[in-house]
């Protein structure tokens, strides 16, 4: 058993970064916790050595493997990327009259990240300016 800390730079958060180290952590048997931070993504790991490429510190006896909430504070130096491809589930969820989801501009997926400007670009503002988002409507 050995335990790995990881800290993550860069374009990692608003992209499903931390459901997609959860359910890779459950793929190798992993325990331990992953969460946000202004300065990008912890991942704090442990299980057996072979599902670790690189072991650090001794394991501390996590029971299980969670998302931790977000930090506050310190220097912003975490990225979020403009939108990328959209994934088959959520084009299907945004244009299937059925679901639920149906017209929804600001769809969130753990696959493909967030939908920032599907339809409603007015609403996002430039990333150098400081302002607040209209009210999206819903419908």
């Amino acid at each position: 058993m050995r335990r790995l800390k990881i800290a993550i730079r860069g374009a990692v958060q608003g992209v499903g970064f931390r459901p997609f180290v959860y359910r890779l952590a459950g793929e190798k048997g992993l325990a331990g916790w992953v969460k946000n931070s202004p300065q990008g993504v912890f991942i704090g790991a442990e299980g057996p050595e072979q599902s670790l490429e690189y072991s650090v510190l001794e394991p501390v006896g996590y029971p299980d493997f969670r998302i931790r909430g977000s930090l506050d504070g310190g220097e912003k130096q975490a990225l979020i990327l403009p939108d990328i491809a959209t994934c088959p589930i959520c084009g299907e969820e945004v244009f299937s009259p059925g679901d639920r989801r149906c017209g929804y501009p600001c769809t969130n997926c753990t696959l493909c990240g967030p939908r920032f400007s599907m339809g409603v670009p007015r609403l996002i503002p430039p990333p150098a300016l400081p302002a607040t988002r209209a009210a999206a409507p819903v419908g």
